[in-house]
């Protein structure tokens, strides 16, 4: 039978034929309404979604470990790599700073706690890990068993083991070079297991989405819209706002054209809630910016660490919601402690589902508010954390074309270009 007289063939042709983002936006949109139709039922549906993450997780480690060893190695100048690295880290904190910033100016001008009525009956204990300090953050990043952080797929550690790796295989020349090239071949080949795990997102997102929509519904949604709508609000000023005049200004780059390009990563953001999960994703539209591997490979894994703006926007939001719940007067005082800490507490946050929560308690705590505000928040935290990934992300992918911009690191792409005027 000819693929003319075969309308399932006819149909998986033009489906096969559709790029990436437009069949993971197909699916997305195809598990929502599946989601409101099954109800409870799309729950079964969680195990296809579930199949996806795990593949992805898969990946993380072993990429970020190559990924950033050839981005060390490759860079050569030792000197280099510390201001590409300074750069980075700079970047990353003071744009959390403006997130947090924006999340606090949101949440004074939609009051989502005004008006509620809570009670204690109301609100249940959630339990949460307690988020470490900053000093325990700083003495966690060595690993005592660089074995035992692979395996655990302790990031942070697996970055400061990979980077020092990568400065000694640079500083002992001609003798490194053996095991540069097998790193730069697992790299390679975890590049092209990227591409065929990524060929598989559009059927785990919509199972994913499936399950969210069905579990949650619009019910559970209702009461905590003012939150909801203040924090996808704040992503979209952050990122069509303030990402696209950094991008415009200090890169000179077509914002447009740039969100068009990164698209992929932002939708897989978007249904996984993980901004290390989306980490595959995220290195596959560098390199449809242009963007030299050397930059790419050691900017790109450190923001899925400290690049944390979507998550500290909504530490300001939930913050001030809390504070309105009960009925507390933030000082100025506390208002620049929580901008402090949310900045600080980004360095040592993991960039998987659901870790805004123990960000959250930290922030929290640190300027004397109810605990137990968390419990009303860990509610719609799944709805909430799949924006905030969203900016986490594009936030990565900005710092990496601005600094690579900064660094003449980057291959000129013409459709990523400033439209002429």
């Amino acid at each position: 039978m000819s693929t003319k007289s075969n309308p399932l063939a006819l149909c998986w042709g033009k489906w096969r034929a559709l790029p990436l983002w437009a069949q993971i936006l197909a699916g997305m949109l195809a598990g929502i309404l599946t989601g409101v139709s099954l109800g409870e039922s799309a729950v079964h549906l969680k195990f296809i979604g579930s199949l996806f993450v795990n593949t992805i997780k898969m990946l993380i480690v072993p990429l970020v470990f190559c990924s950033l060893i050839v981005g060390v190695t490759s860079m050569q100048d030792t000197q280099k790599m510390g201001r590409v690295g300074l750069k980075s880290f700079l970047f990353y904190l003071g744009t959390t700073a403006i997130a947090i910033s924006i999340g606090l100016l949101l949440g004074n001008l939609f009051q989502p706690g005004a008006g509620v009525e809570m009670t204690r009956e109301v609100v249940q204990t959630t339990q949460v890990s307690e988020a470490p300090s900053l000093v325990q953050t700083l003495v966690n990043m060595v690993p005592t068993n660089p074995i035992e952080a692979l395996a655990k797929g302790k990031i942070l550690q697996v970055i400061v083991f990979a980077v020092a790796l990568g400065i000694a295989l640079v500083l002992i020349g001609e003798r490194g070079k053996p095991a540069v090239q097998l790193f730069e071949s697992l790299a390679e080949a975890m590049y092209k297991l990227t591409d065929m795990v990524m060929a598989l997102a559009p059927y785990g997102v919509f199972a994913l989405m499936a399950w969210v929509a069905g579990k949650y519904g619009i019910d559970v949604l209702l009461p905590l819209l003012k939150v909801i709508l203040a924090v996808y609000l704040g992503c979209l000023l952050h990122i069509f706002g303030f990402y696209s005049l950094l991008l415009a200004i200090v890169a000179k780059v077509n914002p447009l054209r740039f969100f068009r390009a990164i698209s992929e990563a932002m939708a897989v953001a978007y249904t996984m809630s993980s901004s290390a999960g989306t980490l595959p994703a995220s290195m596959k539209c560098a390199r449809k910016l242009g963007i030299n591997k050397s930059i790419s490979s050691f900017v790109l894994p450190l923001g899925t660490t400290i690049n944390m703006d979507g998550t500290a926007l909504y530490q300001g939001v939930c913050a001030l919601f809390v504070a309105q719940l009960f009925g507390v007067d933030l000082t100025l005082v506390q208002y620049l402690t929580i901008i402090a800490t949310a900045t600080l507490a980004s360095i040592g946050t993991a960039g998987v589902p659901g870790a805004g929560l123990v960000m959250l308690t930290l922030v929290l705590t640190s300027v004397g508010l109810p605990l137990e505000g968390v419990a009303l928040v860990a509610g719609i935290d799944r709805v909430l954390d799949m924006a905030r990934t969203v900016v986490n992300v594009s936030g990565d992918l900005v710092a990496t074309t601005v600094i690579a911009h900064s660094e003449g690191e980057v291959e000129e792409v013409e459709s990523l270009a400033p439209a002429s005027a």
